[in-house]
């Protein structure tokens, strides 16, 4: 299957490696050159646009970080969606709202395509390891499509509804997993602030009714995990200004829905202060400096 890659960051360079691994032919176009090069360097081939990364694609996937961008890409200078014939599925993994979702399914359904919404979960530990998930939002058969790429990147995935509900299930999760890693930081500075191990702290909590994501995967506290953010002065991974702005997205959907995120919008303002701070381009496990400033000895960069 041939695959046009629009938007090549911090996980899209393994889901773009996994689908070659998998026999799929991918196109990638990004911005910053070095991660077109890094497509290159995997099997694939490079484009100079958007519109020519997609030209003969059977799907052109799009991993961006703003409603604004994928509408761009969709509809802006490069008209992406007057440039390529009918008939081509558009799947966008970004994470962007649920109503600009729906309204670009309908332009790309004007044009005689399909459109379905794939967000992932997992981080770039899952993208690296092809065990992803992928909540889908489109018709079933649009998805059944898709699966055999999806099938090269993740291992969970799931059919949510209609164009617009994967990208519900995505704000969802990522608003629960942003109270989470809050909730985990200050847990570990308290501990920690009064004589544990958080090693021993975290162990404690993570085979306890406390556990959680970050506990499993991604714990926020240097030195306790290895190989995730914190171990390496919280570089790589997700950052933290993609973390505020899903904050910010379920915030928005909440009060669209005229529900509570009560938690959730305190954790927003805990991922704007850190994004203020000048923490914006480092994992969002990176909030654990708020909690506990003394680490930031050990990031001389961290500033």
């Amino acid at each position: 299957m041939h695959i046009a890659l629009i938007g090549i960051g911090n996980m899209g360079k393994p889901m773009g490696r996994n689908m070659i691994k998998a026999g799929h032919s991918v196109t990638g176009y990004d911005l910053q050159a070095e991660a077109v090069d890094y497509i290159v360097k995997q099997g694939g081939k490079a484009a100079a646009s958007a519109v020519e990364a997609a030209r003969d694609a059977d799907i052109i996937m799009t991993m961006l970080p703003t409603s604004d961008h994928v509408r761009d890409v969709y509809l802006g200078d490069g008209e992406l969606l007057n440039q390529v014939p009918a008939g081509v599925l558009f799947m966008d993994s970004s994470t962007i709202s649920s109503s600009v979702t729906r309204d670009l399914a309908e332009e790309v359904k004007k044009r005689g395509s399909k459109m379905i919404d794939a967000p992932v979960s997992g981080g770039t530990h899952g993208a690296e390891a092809a065990t992803l998930t992928f909540m889908v939002g489109g018709d079933a058969e649009d998805l059944e499509r898709a699966r055999p790429i999806l099938e090269a990147m993740g291992r969970n995935i799931v059919h949510a509804g209609a164009n617009g509900a994967g990208q519900t299930a995505k704000i969802c999760n990522n608003m629960l997993s942003g109270i989470c890693m809050v909730g985990c930081v200050e847990a570990l500075a308290l501990g920690a602030a009064n004589g544990l191990d958080p090693k021993v702290l975290s162990e404690i909590m993570r085979t306890s009714s406390g556990t959680n994501f970050a506990l499993q995967q991604l714990n926020p506290y240097p030195g306790v995990m290895e190989n995730v953010p914190a171990s390496r002065g919280y570089t790589g991974g997700f950052r933290t200004e993609f973390q505020l702005k899903d904050m910010r997205l379920a915030v928005q959907l909440a009060n669209e829905a005229r529900t509570l995120a009560t938690l959730g919008e305190i954790a927003c303002n805990f991922f704007a202060l850190h994004c203020d701070a000048g923490y914006a381009k480092h994992d969002y496990s990176s909030i654990m400096l708020m909690m506990a400033p003394h680490l930031k000895a050990d990031m001389p960069d961290a500033d």
